[in-house]
């Protein structure tokens, strides 16, 4: 038993236009929408006097400009994660596919790191908060993650491993046989989006416009961490590997094999971001 995946288009709509093709596909509007939603509502905290202890940590136009470098910072470096952490070997033979963004294959690390060197850099010329604006930062994230996970499931892509629960999807595809069977699958990404999107985010605007956490710089953005951390890791159990991961000796697509115990490539990389955001909490606590 299982749930008939949606069919719907990848693309919301498309132009022709001799040999010219255009088209906005729903990953396209994640990013979008989330960029907007995350600018409307830091625009809004700082103009709430309530949650700064003196004054804001940016006016609005510097807010423009960090949503520049966000912008910059979350495509190249989505893409240049997913090529170093999961791809090397293929786009090191095929350098020109590294430009080929609308073939897919973003990687959410990379992104995170990439947004971190670009809000790293604007805040050093800007001179202002690097926590506190960081704190800003993790309390949108949420949100492009939602709309981000809801649309790798509508691409009908990340999808988990099979099983035999009763809201497992039967995915289109590639992703429809299980050792030359038909199978259902977990849906990962939705499971990603409420723990990510809704339970992460829920937890961190609770915690600014109801516990007053941007008063302690860096306590809201250990938080966004840790917690993302923590669900990603917890997902990876049931999430396809990566198909380069696996192999005849290696099914699991485990990244990192110690004695007999393994990670996936996910797991391995929210280790340390774990880790970050606890020791951002407890620092914001001393």
């Amino acid at each position: 038993m299982s749930i008939p995946f949606p069919r719907i288009s990848p693309e919301i709509f498309a132009l022709d236009i001799g040999a010219f093709h255009f088209a906005l596909r729903w990953y396209a509007l994640a990013y979008i929408t989330g960029l907007l939603a995350g600018w409307y509502l830091i625009r809004h905290a700082l103009r709430t006097p309530r949650l700064w202890p003196a004054a804001p940590v940016m006016t609005e136009l510097q807010l423009e400009h960090l949503l520049t470098w966000v912008i910059a910072g979350v495509i190249l470096g989505g893409r240049l994660g997913y090529v170093l952490f999961y791809q090397p070997a293929l786009y090191l033979a095929n350098p020109w596919q590294i430009l080929q963004v609308w073939q897919g294959g973003m990687s959410f690390h990379g992104g995170f790191l990439g947004v971190v060197i670009a809000g790293v850099i604007f805040c050093r010329t800007a001179r202002i908060s690097m926590l506190s604006t960081g704190d800003l930062m993790a309390m949108v994230a949420p949100i492009g993650l939602f709309f981000g996970r809801i649309a790798n499931f509508i691409n009908a892509e990340l999808w988990g491993r099979p099983t035999d629960l009763p809201w497992g999807v039967a995915f289109p595809g590639e992703a429809a046989l299980c050792a030359g069977e038909v199978c259902a699958r977990h849906p990962s990404q939705i499971y990603e989006a409420l723990l990510e999107g809704v339970v992460l985010g829920a937890l961190v605007l609770w915690a600014v416009w109801r516990a007053g956490w941007l008063a302690r710089p860096g306590r809201t953005m250990g938080l966004f961490i840790a917690g993302y951390g923590a669900a990603r890791f917890l997902v990876e159990f049931v999430r396809q590997p990566d198909a380069q991961f696996v192999t005849p000796g290696n099914p699991l697509g485990l990244a990192w094999q110690i004695d007999g115990w393994g990670l996936t490539q996910g797991q391995a990389l929210s280790l340390p971001m774990l880790a970050v955001g606890l020791y951002l909490l407890a620092r914001a606590r001393a």
